[in-house]
């Protein structure tokens, strides 16, 4: 570099994760062997959006700015032999969204730091990213604590002139979960045909739009779990789970090109039948609360829920034929699963190693319940920062099995949630350690 021997930009307490209307502070470090005349040293902190409709293309087709500050922290001058601090403090915009990077659109921010030389001498230049967490409290989310319940009706012929119909029914415990917690999951099978089923197929899905001038939609399955089909004019019953990995939040506040959701996909083979439900990934977990009332019919179908699941209403009207379904029960049978695709775990760490601060630690309630699920996910692939409550420095972990884009190819298991009885015998929706 000649002269110039280093020049880097830290941040104070080397922190790199932070909240909208946080102060970002710093110090841009030079050192030289020479002396190096310049007409100015600048720091330049910005925060910006991209998208565009080719994979890993950063010729972005649209995109948005969230701030772009500059400060000039020297003036013309000289610069003697030897090492140069210059410190620097910028504040991050209240309405700044969370960071992101999809295959077709980023969400970024950045300090950048220039030495601008007299003409014909050369410009040096840095640069350090950092990373913005806006906080999804899912107890501010509407109609949260709405029962998450979808049935559908299929009718349908086969051999040729025999007809018959089939009621898919499923609802989950919550509709929101955060990393590391279990999606409880049900579905009903009615079949009235004489014709055996295909299998049963349980998916998270995460969706994201880029909203280019046509909007580009990026569906990944997270997680699948796969059961038996159920046999001609029998009533079978599904009971499974699904734990939540590291994902990035479902709302992306304050942008305005890219859209995250997410949501659990019951769906037969044979005949073709899909139920979908709504769900939301976020960072602060739902409070239970203990005055709510489940709706009767799903009381008799002795549906999974937790002792506190009370007071929810279905997010569907029941269909004809739902009452016959729950008075059917008691001689219904239980659908096996066959197969569960689960992702690999991130990373160990102890149940202290999150916070959504470096120097703030969560609260109780608002910790992670599997220290092994971060609460910050930016993307597939991405550096993700770790920080413990002792040490503010922090510990980049390489995690590039978040979204994994296919499944077919795991084995089986990776790591297994527990079995739903397991579950219910605990009020702890989360993993043990242990397991």
């Amino acid at each position: 570099m000649g002269k110039l021997q280093e020049f880097d930009i830290t941040f104070t307490n080397n922190k790199v994760v932070y909240s909208p209307g946080e102060s970002l502070g710093g110090t841009v470090k030079i050192r030289i062997s020479n002396s190096l005349q310049y007409k100015a040293i600048k720091v330049n902190c910005q925060g910006s959006c991209g998208i565009s409709n080719k994979v890993n293309d950063t010729s972005w087709t649209i995109a948005e700015q969230y701030f772009n500050s500059t400060l000039s922290v020297a003036d013309k001058g000289t610069l003697t032999a030897g090492e140069h601090n210059f410190p620097f403090q910028f504040l991050i915009p209240a309405a700044a969204p969370t960071s992101f990077e999809g295959p077709f659109g980023k969400i970024t921010y950045r300090v950048k730091a220039a030495i601008d030389t007299p003409r014909f001498a050369k410009d040096y230049k840095a640069q350090r990213p950092f990373y913005l967490l806006n906080l999804l409290n899912l107890n501010e989310v509407p109609d949260i604590d709405h029962f998450n319940y979808a049935v559908t009706t299929k009718k349908f012929n086969y051999l040729l002139v025999k007809s018959g119909t089939l009621m898919l029914k499923a609802h989950s415990d919550f509709r929101g979960y955060i990393p590391g917690q279990v999606i409880k999951l049900a579905a009903e099978i009615h079949n009235k045909s004489g014709k055996d089923t295909g299998c049963v197929l349980a998916s998270l899905i995460q969706k994201v739009t880029y909203k280019t001038k046509r909007h580009i939609f990026d569906l990944r399955t997270i997680a699948e779990v796969e059961g038996a089909g159920v046999k001609a004019g029998k009533h079978a019953e599904w009971k499974e789970q699904i734990i939540v990995p590291p994902l990035p939040q479902s709302s992306l506040i304050g942008c305005s090109l890219i859209d995250i959701d997410y949501f659990i996909q019951v769906a037969l083979k044979s005949p073709e039948a899909v139920v979908n439900l709504p769900i939301y990934i976020g960072n602060i977990a739902l409070n239970l609360s203990p005055a709510r009332t489940v709706p009767s019919c799903l009381d008799h179908c002795d549906v999974p829920r937790s002792p506190n699941a009370a007071g929810l209403t279905p997010s569907a009207p029941p269909v004809e034929g739902d009452d016959e379904l729950c008075a059917g029960v008691d001689a219904s049978e239980a659908i096996p699963t066959k197969s569960h695709s689960q992702q690999h775990e991130a990373v160990n760490m102890s149940p202290s190693a999150f916070s959504h601060a470096p120097s703030t630690a969560l609260l109780p309630s608002h910790r992670q319940p599997d220290a092994s699920a971060p609460l910050f996910c930016v993307s597939t692939g991405a550096t993700i920062p770790f920080f413990t409550d002792e040490d503010p420095t922090p510990v980049p972990t390489s995690c590039a099995l978040i979204l994994p884009p296919e499944y077919s190819s795991w084995d089986y298991p990776h790591e297994p949630p527990p079995t739903y009885e397991e579950s219910c015998s605990s009020t702890n929706f989360s993993l043990n350690s242990g397991e």
